[in-house]
């Protein structure tokens, strides 16, 4: 055990609360050093400081009684007896052995570490305010030039999609979790949600383009989004699945396949119609 997890069980045992920063902010200054005094005390051993106590004490005035069989011993005797010192008016006797449990083998005395949170990052364009295009990493001016032609072929125009929004993972540096995924799942949530009543989004899918046939590094975002009979639970939409576009942009037999159902989703957008306002 390390002389940080010695201290802090010592102060919960004494019922003090230790404080410690959770998170390292960044760009923050670093934490003055303190001059400590390192002259270490002059330490009596507790055995000494023990019997100078005991030769201290005051005689009591009034006459010893005699001790019954189910009375106490006194104090005095009962420390000369945990010394190993037998009183001046009986015969010596056997040290007490005194148990040491050590900390360590106490249950319960120190929480779990915490884990450490996912990472991962997120690129997000928003077409039209209606469809929330997501892509693992961040997306690179090629794949976004063919998610451009991609929904100008399908009859969507190219000024519909909006800027690029990066969602990295975790906020900050050095962070714990008590739950890794379902952090990272709360904090995409409030993102997602964030960004919408900003933008003024009325999201009704997500467009997931993650799927990748030679690489499964898009894990970590599935289980996040959570994806449940083509619906994400983490962001309470419908999700539709293509082919990652960098997979996309270099396979032409990848694109002929996607083709029809890339069709069907110029259809489905052409054939929405807004909710009318409330009067």
């Amino acid at each position: 055990m390390t002389p940080e997890v010695t201290r802090r069980h010592y102060l919960d045992a004494m019922g003090i609360t230790a404080w410690a920063s959770r998170y390292q902010l960044p760009n923050a200054l670093p934490t003055e050093a303190c001059e400590w005094d390192e002259t270490p005390p002059e330490k009596t051993p507790p055995r000494e400081r023990l019997q100078a106590l005991l030769d201290d004490a005051p005689t009591p005035r009034s006459e010893p009684k005699a001790p019954s069989v189910n009375s106490p011993a006194s104090a005095p005797s009962s420390v000369r007896a945990l010394l190993g010192q037998a009183p001046a008016d009986k015969a010596p006797t056997e040290p007490l052995p005194v148990e040491s449990v050590p900390v360590e083998s106490v249950p319960g005395s120190m929480p779990a570490a915490p884990a450490k949170p996912l990472q991962f990052s997120l690129s997000c364009v928003c077409i039209g305010q209606r469809w929330l295009s997501l892509h693992p990493g961040e997306i690179t001016p090629q794949a976004q030039r063919l998610l451009a032609n991609i929904w100008q072929a399908v009859g969507i125009a190219p000024d519909a999609l909006s800027s690029v929004t990066l969602f990295k993972w975790p906020l900050m540096a050095n962070t714990f979790a008590e739950d890794p995924l379902e952090e990272a799942r709360e904090g995409l949530s409030a993102f997602m949600s964030g960004c919408a009543s900003r933008q003024g989004w009325a999201l009704e899918r997500v467009l997931w383009w993650g799927e990748q046939p030679e690489d499964d590094g898009a894990a970590d975002i599935m289980s996040v989004l959570n994806i449940q009979q083509a619906r994400s639970d983490t962001l309470e939409l419908p999700v539709w699945q293509g082919v990652a576009l960098e997979h996309l942009a270099k396979n032409g037999a990848a694109k002929r396949n996607l083709w029809p159902q890339l069709s069907a989703l110029g259809q489905q957008w052409k054939t929405f119609k807004a909710p009318e306002n409330d009067r």
